[in-house]
């Protein structure tokens, strides 16, 4: 799919052209829910200029993601300033623009649909850019979680390279705040197209500061991994209140695993799909660094582990953090929501959720629709997006962690149940699940030695190349036996190989 603005070489004609109308730009979203509605709110709100586009998707009304009683707080002149961005005159007065509306008249369409309706989405934006001769319209998404196709989980953006990817941090009521000032990124491996992508959706509103990036894969399968550490991280700030000392130490970890693993996914995608930034490079584009590789020791030969370039993209980690925190005021993200909403099943029930549709069932005495919860589609799909990207334990504890307390048997989600509620359990779990396998402590304590207390075997370990590993199991240990999170390890390790 090519997606953009310009001809692969333009000449000065046209480049220049597309320079000097570039402030008349549209940008269109397809399909309205909470977040375009709350955006276009803050366009409205802030800004003069018709240079958005609303249609919502068939059957759907404009609000109709909204509650009743934020539609009718909303201020009506703002409300009618978005009606006008979502409508069109006709003979019998107006419609709602649909689809080919936004291809004709936008520069930039972002189809706003969640993972239900993107793969459907994308193929009828491809084919109406042809059919209506507007291949220079760049086709974007901002769906949060991984998708399912023919038996297959994918990111969107593996999937269509050349897809546009906007991201940002912005809660729904804080985008009605007059007060409030947002960032986002729009990432597209063009960085041409990122650059003036970027531009354009900078000019929506002086409240919303959006910035280019180049790394529209990472940064999806962050939005993606961000949503199912959401629902953990909404757990532990609701279950765990009282204990506000545990609480950095989790969601620091939560961060650096979904950095890490996206770090991981760029090094095996860049394989195949290049970033196009010959004629801009990743400094001018913004960056503050042309590349950021994590590299590792392997057979005397020293290998790219992980690609961390993206992580400079400011606004990305703020997206990860906010979706990760309670709000000074308003309602915290859906995915965290559902966390808390976990934590009042562990409070009642004493256990974790027998399954998926027991958990939804809570989630809806909430007023917490499964549509919205993009995490928890995410992660029924995970073990496959671990195993395709080769994702490792030590990167990826914690979602492992919130996978088993899911999907393990009654009798293991007894141990991790035990795990979850002990603040003594889930800080050690988060200290030593994020070594390597290859730690001397670590892959002792799993065999239940104490390293420590066997002077002999600590020696040989760090002294002999040589050492007889079937006689140090022979050696005398000392287990703990409060080491329920070892324990989770193990059965960590026997559903997740990598």
């Amino acid at each position: 799919m090519k997606n953009n603005f310009l001809s692969e070489k333009p000449n000065k004609f046209e480049f220049n052209s597309f320079i000097e109308q570039i402030n008349n730009s549209k940008v269109g979203f397809y399909s309205i829910g909470l977040y375009p509605a709350s955006l276009a709110y803050n366009c409205a709100l802030h800004s003069q200029k018709e240079n958005i586009l609303l249609a919502p998707r068939p059957g759907r009304t404009l609000f109709g993601a909204f509650p009743q009683e934020i539609s009718t707080s909303m201020d009506s002149k703002i409300k009618d300033r978005i009606k006008k961005m979502a409508t069109i005159p006709n003979k019998s007065g107006s419609c709602f623009n649909d689809l080919s509306e936004l291809i004709k008249n936008c520069n930039i369409v972002i189809l706003a649909s969640n993972s239900n309706h993107i793969i459907d989405d994308i193929s009828l934006a491809i084919k109406l850019r042809k059919s209506l001769n507007r291949e220079k319209v760049v086709l974007a998404c901002l769906v949060g979680s991984f998708c399912m196709d023919n038996g297959e989980p994918f990111i969107i953006c593996e999937k269509f390279p050349n897809l546009g990817f906007f991201t940002g941090f912005h809660r729904h009521g804080a985008l009605r705040n007059p007060n409030d000032s947002f960032t986002a990124n729009f990432c597209h491996p063009n960085s041409i197209t990122a650059l003036l992508g970027a531009k354009i959706l900078n000019d929506l509103s002086p409240k919303i500061q959006v910035s280019s990036g180049v790394h529209n894969t990472e940064c999806q399968y962050i939005k993606a991994i961000k949503n199912i550490s959401s629902i953990f991280a909404g757990f532990v700030n609701d279950f765990h209140s009282d204990k506000p000392g545990m609480l950095p130490t989790i969601n620091t970890v939560l961060l650096s695993q979904c950095f890490d693993q996206a770090a991981s996914v760029s090094s095996f995608i860049r394989q195949f799909n290049s970033i196009e930034s010959k004629n801009l490079s990743l400094k001018k584009l913004g960056y503050g660094e042309e590349m950021i590789i994590a590299q590792e020791l392997v057979k005397e030969k020293i290998v790219e582990k992980r690609d961390h370039t993206f992580s400079q993209l400011n606004a990305v980690t703020a997206d990860v953090l906010g979706s990760m925190s309670l709000p000074m005021e308003g309602k915290p993200t859906r995915n965290f929501q559902a966390g808390q909403v976990l934590s009042s099943l562990f409070l009642k029930l004493k256990r974790c959720p027998k399954d998926i549709p027991e958990f939804i069932q809570w989630c809806k005495k909430f007023s917490l629709s499964q549509g919205g919860l993009e995490g928890l589609k995410s992660l029924c799909y995970w073990p496959d997006i671990y195993r395709k990207f080769n994702i490792k334990n030590n990167n990826c504890s914690m979602i492992n962690l919130i996978y088993l307390c899911f999907y393990a048997t009654a009798k293991e989600k007894e141990l991790i149940y035990s795990v979850l509620i002990d603040p003594e359990q889930i800080t050690n779990y988060c200290q030593v699940s994020v070594r390597n396998k290859d730690s001397l402590e670590l892959s002792y304590s799993l065999q239940g030695i104490d390293i420590f207390s066997i002077g002999e075997l600590f020696y040989e370990n760090i002294f002999l190349d040589d050492f007889d590993r079937e006689a140090c199991k022979q050696m005398s240990s000392e287990v703990d036996t409060k080491s329920n999170y070892l324990e989770v390890m193990k059965l960590v390790n026997k559903y997740f190989r990598n």
